[in-house]
């Protein structure tokens, strides 16, 4: 067997490990594209992280103070040393990486960022993005104690794993406010890859976001491609088809699902398709309960109608009527400036509030808001009732 073939059959997997490994001991600039990251924030980050940083984009500027973040394939640890400057003191930022030798040099360098920044609050984990409960330093504590050296070993082990993602999890459920990734997700296998948009659900709280800058294809990659490990292991042919990329997301039950940036020309074009960075940012929090409280929303335009992510149609113009639940996302990111909300004149307490069957999308009566007793009429007072002078 030639050298070319064995090139050829080497898993996905080992040869993304072996030359991100690699690069982090040498500059690969094919593994990269350009990003034009705030150079405030690089300042006190090292040089040699700087320089060893493989990404196609910067899903940092939906960090917020305050946030507890968590970075997908930190690699070098550049983006949770951005981070780490725009959370704050009170904020912490966790970088997971499955590449000992990328995750040394974010350990090695992460003192001299806290020097300089004044605090320390960056904590690096080993462990796989599509396994977020899984510690794999505790379980290399483990394999330790009792090394696998027979089938008997090996079931006894994938037991031992199994009671530390129960009793410890490397990060818990509803535990992040935001997390990142830069270029890392198409790395992952095919077949892990509705677990990890789970796992990326699981571990953010109700109200968090993720934000995600990938490299994706404008066609499906064919299988020959996708076993090139060179190709897959440069970011190219693991690429997920841009309308697959954003399904993945509503899949995984998020809402506000958006395409923040799309680069216009592709990073790189393999036999006619056309590869290119793209940045998504989702929300997680349309889950619970649809509570009756006669609140209603009217869409804005500039649309005719546009559809949310539960099926519900709001048509400009409309006073639509709502859940509770939907009443207070539609009032929060991404969607602030779209809808008038409508309260009710009298509140419906949430304990007294009963079920709203949010099947159809249906109009409000005003009555409904107002009450069907209310007759008021209101005095001429002279204005338009705005804060302005009337013509």
């Amino acid at each position: 067997m030639n050298d070319s073939t064995t090139k050829k059959r080497q898993p996905a997997e080992a040869s993304v490990h072996e030359r991100y490994a690699a690069a982090a001991e040498a500059v690969e600039p094919a593994l990269c594209c350009p990003v034009q990251y705030s150079a405030e924030l690089l300042n006190i980050i090292p040089q040699e992280i700087i320089d060893k940083d493989y990404g196609c984009g910067d899903p940092t500027p939906f960090v917020q103070s305050g946030d507890t973040v968590l970075d997908l394939g930190s690699g070098g640890g550049k983006l949770c040393f951005i981070a780490a400057q725009v959370v704050g003191e009170q904020g912490r930022v966790i970088g997971v990486d499955c590449n000992h030798t990328m995750l040394n040099l974010a350990r090695q360098h992460a003192p001299t960022v806290a020097e300089r920044v004044g605090y320390a609050n960056v904590d690096f984990r080993y462990g796989l993005i599509q396994d977020l409960k899984l510690d794999l330093d505790e379980l290399a504590v483990e394999l330790a104690k009792q090394p696998i050296s027979d089938p008997t070993s090996y079931l006894a082990l994938r037991n031992i794993e199994e009671h530390l993602r129960d009793q410890s999890p490397m990060i818990p459920d509803d535990s992040v406010d935001c997390v990142l990734s830069n270029c890392v997700l198409n790395l992952v296998r095919g077949q892990d890859r509705r677990q990890l948009f789970a796992e990326i659900f699981r571990v953010l709280r109700k109200g968090g976001r993720a934000a995600i800058s990938d490299i994706v294809s404008d066609e499906t990659v064919p299988d020959r491609l996708q076993q090139d490990p060179e190709l897959w292991s440069g970011c190219i042919t693991g690429a997920f088809r841009e309308d697959e990329f954003m399904k993945a997301f509503e899949e995984a039950g998020f809402h506000g699902i958006e395409l923040v940036k799309r680069e216009s020309q592709p990073w790189r074009t393999v036999e006619g398709i056309e590869f290119r960075s793209v940045t998504v940012v989702a929300y997680k929090g349309k889950q619970g309960p649809c509570l009756e409280r006669n609140q209603a929303v009217v869409y804005r335009g500039p649309f005719k109608q546009v559809v949310d992510d539960d099926g519900h149609t709001y048509r400009r113009g409309e006073r639509i009527a709502v859940c509770d639940k939907t009443f207070q996302l539609l009032q929060q990111e991404p969607y602030v400036g779209l809808f008038d909300a409508i309260e009710p004149r009298v509140d419906i307490p949430i304990e007294e509030a009963s079920t709203f069957h949010c099947r159809r999308s249906v109009q409000r009566d005003p009555r409904e808001t107002k009450g069907h007793d209310y007759h008021e009429t209101s005095a001429d007072s002279g204005h338009c009732g705005t804060d302005e002078d009337c013509c």
